[in-house]
Order: C-alpha cells, then sequence, then structure tokens
C-alpha cells in the first residue's frame, strides 16, 4: 500500500538514512555448468519497502536476459526525497513507486529520463496520458477512503455516515493518520481540500472539535485503534481495497463476507508510477523492465500483492475485488501542480489547526 513522508524531512545531511538495501534479485548469472555467466545484463531497481511481485517477475526478465536487482528504500517520500538528492547521479536504473502527490516535484528537479513503452497501448485512457511528458509509466492505481465497521454499526443500533459531510458528526468515532508521515494521511487531508476548497481547515476544525484521533501511521490506526482489531473507532482513514484484504486474509476460511466497507464519497486516488532515472548506466535495460511491468501477466499479479488496481485495460481482477473491492467511480483528486505548490503550506495549516 501507498506510502509518505514530507520531502523536507529527509534533507541532505539525511542522505545516509534515505540510502537502500538489497531485497530480491542476484548479482552474478549462472551458466548451465554452475559457472559465472555474462549472458545476462544488470537492471537495478529501485523501490519502497512494501513491492511485492510472484516470483515469476524477476524469472520472467531473466528469461529476457535480464538480471533484475531490487533494492527497497523506506516509503514514496522517502523513495523520492532519495531520488531528489541524487539526481542525475543514480544509485539505479528505473525507480518504482512514485505516486501522484509527489510526481511533478520530482520530475521538475529532473530525476527522470524520457520513455514511453509500447505497453501504453494497453492502458486504461485515463492514464494512458498521464505521463508526465513521457517520463513517468502509470504502473497501478489505489484509493484512499474511509472504512466504516459495519458489523459495529449495526450491534448498537446506528446508521453509519456515507457522505464527508456527515463525518464531524462521528468524529469521535474516527481514527485518521497524520498526513506529514502517513500516506493515506495525506491522501485524506487533499479529499478534503478537494472537496471544500478554501474552507477545508473550519471542516478540520469541526473533526478537531469532535474529537477525532489522529495516528502516526495507517497501522497505527487500522490495527490498534480501527474496532475491528480491539480499538474503540469504527471509522478509519485506509483503502478501497481494504475489505477484500480483509477476505483474502482471514484466518477463518469460512468468512465470505466481510465486516467493513468503504464510505465512496471520502476517496481520494493515487496513481504509482516508474520512470528511468536520469543517468542511468543500463536505461535499454530499465525499458525492458517497465514493459514487463505493464504486461498483462505482471499487471494481473498486483492487486493480490499490492492491493491496488492494475492500469491495463485488458487485466482481469480477481473475485475478492470484483465483489468487494469495485472501482471506486468519482474518486476526488487535485492537479499535480497544484499539490507541489501547496503541499508545504497544506501540513503546515493541518499542524496548526491540530495543535500538532
Amino acid at each position: 500500500m501507498f506510502r509518505f513522508i514530507a520531502i523536507t524531512m529527509c534533507g541532505a545531511l539525511a542522505l545516509t538514512a534515505c540510502s537502500s538495501t538489497p531485497e530480491t534479485g542476484s548479482s552474478a548469472a549462472t551458466g548451465s555448468n554452475g559457472s559465472p555467466s555474462n549472458e545476462l545484463e544488470t537492471v537495478r531497481m529501485i523501490t519502497h519497502e512494501s513491492f511485492v511481485l510472484s516470483p515469476s517477475f524477476v524469472e520472467d526478465l531473466r528469461a529476457q536476459g535480464v538480471d533484475l536487482q531490487i533494492t527497497s528504500t523506506g516509503d514514496a517520500g522517502t523513495l523520492t526525497a532519495s531520488a531528489i538528492l541524487s539526481a542525475g547521479q543514480p544509485t539505479a536504473d528505473v525507480l518504482f513507486g512514485i505516486d501522484n502527490t509527489l510526481a511533478l516535484r520530482a520530475t521538475e528537479e529532473g530525476v527522470f529520463q524520457t520513455y514511453e513503452s509500447p505497453e501504453l497501448a494497453n492502458v486504461l485512457p485515463e492514464f494512458a496520458d498521464d505521463t508526465q511528458g513521457g517520463r513517468l509509466t502509470p504502473i497501478d492505481f489505489g484509493d484512499v477512503c474511509i472504512n466504516v465497521d459495519d458489523t459495529w454499526f449495526a450491534q448498537q443500533g446506528l446508521t453509519a455516515p456515507t457522505t464527508l459531510d456527515e463525518l464531524p458528526e462521528f468524529a469521535n468515532r474516527l481514527v485518521v493518520e497524520d498526513p506529514a508521515t502517513s500516506s493515506p494521511g495525506l491522501a485524506f487531508l487533499l479529499a478534503t481540500v478537494a472537496r471544500f476548497g478554501t474552507d477545508w481547515p473550519s471542516y478540520w476544525e469541526a473533526l478537531r472539535d469532535g474529537g477525532v484521533a489522529v495516528a502516526g501511521s495507517w497501522t497505527d490506526a487500522y490495527y490498534s485503534q480501527f474496532t475491528p482489531s480491539g480499538g474503540d473507532r469504527p471509522l478509519v482513514v485506509s483503502y478501497a481495497t481494504s475489505p477484500a484484504a480483509e477476505i483474502v486474509f482471514a484466518e477463518d476460511s469460512s468468512v465470505s463476507t466481510p465486516s467493513t466497507s468503504v464510505m465512496t464519497d471520502s476517496c481520494f486516488r493515487q496513481v504509482e508510477y516508474a520512470g528511468i532515472l536520469e543517468g542511468a548506466e543500463n536505461p535499454e535495460g530499465a525499458q525492458k523492465v517497465i514493459d514487463a511491468l505493464l504486461s498483462r501477466a505482471v499487471q494481473e499479479d498486483i492487486p493480490l500483492n499490492m492491493f491496488v488496481y492494475p492500469v491495463r485495460a485488458d487485466a482481469t481482477l480477481p473475485s475478492a475485488f470484483t465483489e468487494f473491492t469495485p472501482i471506486v467511480a468519482e474518486s476526488a483528486s487535485l492537479p499535480a501542480e497544484q499539490v507541489k505548490d501547496q503541499l508545504a503550506s497544506l501540513l503546515a495549516t493541518w499542524g496548526s489547526v491540530m495543535n500538532r
């Protein structure tokens, strides 16, 4: 799932903290007789630590002559900050995991070189042209939304809110994440900006005065304070795919219906991209990796590994998605330029309103 830390929190003095550690892939190929082989070309990919795909992703690239070495480095914000600091002198060839809240900042800093994959012809129209001038390739998307513990509301004999406008009345039952330290927290803040415009601080004042809880991370909010996990908050900022994850990871195999649902009126759309880094040692190999990420096989592998939606038009969704997490028809968004220009002030104002 998508992640965020404000770029300003990872400055030049923190470069070491933003460095990465190899996780997947191999440093050398092996021939049929067990001796080293030079037939494979090495491609280095840097990504966030929540990147997960089936082993076949790396194996299929090896069959194409690519030895993919994958390195993870924190969340999307840390990943982006590190890439900006090393722009033009990258430690990898390709980056996966930057999202639409940070993409424009990175492209304007010269982090990526241009490449338009032929596989873009198979991408859903609403994403196919979303390439930041050919410098980024959309790979997946998801929606951050309020999740509702339907079981809790039924047990209490209460009707759950269905719109953002109703939410302040249930603020003492809601837990959100700090937008300065959490990707879903930032997305929910942007959802309120998209809905209420310049009046968004007043909306947050109402949430604050109503008793909203603020967690430092999605993990703390969902697994500590959300009622299905034993907390006392039946409303949480999470993802549109969380109900599907509830079924997929259910310990009781007889569970066939999630106990939670999504408040679709509250959703904010996030898009995740891959890009070839400016100064990459192997840009041609990086192109093969991006093409592979858009292949139908990998696109259909994405949902149950990273619980986001594929951008490829002909990708088939798993049944858990089609039954329990249909794609949100009208998810909020903001222009990339607005997010880039206003992000620092939005976070500062939010902190002031919430006394943080």
